[in-house]
């Protein structure tokens, strides 16, 4: 037995607790209605950006509000970027995305299903949580979201400046299964 043993079994313990202290982790957020301004999104409680939960509910918000008028949503996206506002690249890939399925982000809120033309349940919720990964990279945090169009799970990564957290990159406006309306199959 080596006289490291014992600090490798501590090191171990302390990775196993925190891993699964990261995987329980969930928050719900619930919203009367959907932010329709910056403004408006400013005064919600979560705007507060002070935990990795609230800036990725918040990002739902605000692509769902780009799916109605992309100039509001890009508005309240750079909000959610903090001191970096989005790339060329970003405009660019969030005009590509919208172009013909603009019920992607509606697909993560409650109820939401291709069967009824992802329309979620009201009041609109959404559920965000963390795996033995999600803090990996000190000063970022990756969540996981579940779609009602999809087998597996979306993410949206986060990076932390001071007490707040800002969108980072964001993987969730990728393929789901096609509405109802929309599938001839249905």
């Amino acid at each position: 037995m080596s006289i490291f043993d014992s600090l490798k079994q501590t090191a171990t313990d302390v990775v196993k607790n925190v891993a699964q202290q990261a995987t329980n982790e969930s928050q719900t957020f619930t919203f009367q209605a959907l932010p329709e301004s910056v403004e408006e999104m400013k005064a919600l409680p979560e705007a507060s950006l002070d935990s990795p939960f609230k800036a990725a509910a918040l990002t739902i918000c605000a692509l769902c509000a780009y799916a109605a008028a992309p100039e509001i949503g890009i508005d309240m996206l750079n909000f959610l970027k903090g001191p970096q506002p989005l790339s060329a690249y970003e405009l660019s890939f969030l005009k590509d995305r919208f172009s013909d399925q603009k019920y992607v982000p509606f697909s993560y809120f409650k109820g939401a299903t291709p069967a009824n033309n992802y329309t979620p349940d009201q009041p609109f919720t959404v559920t965000f949580f963390t795996n033995p990964h999600s803090y990996e990279n000190d000063g970022y945090c990756m969540l996981h979201v579940k779609s009602g169009g999809a087998d597996s799970e979306r993410q949206i990564k986060l990076r932390r400046k001071g007490d707040q957290w800002f969108l980072w990159e964001q993987y969730v406006l990728v393929g789901i299964r096609k509405s109802a309306a929309e599938d001839p199959w249905a």
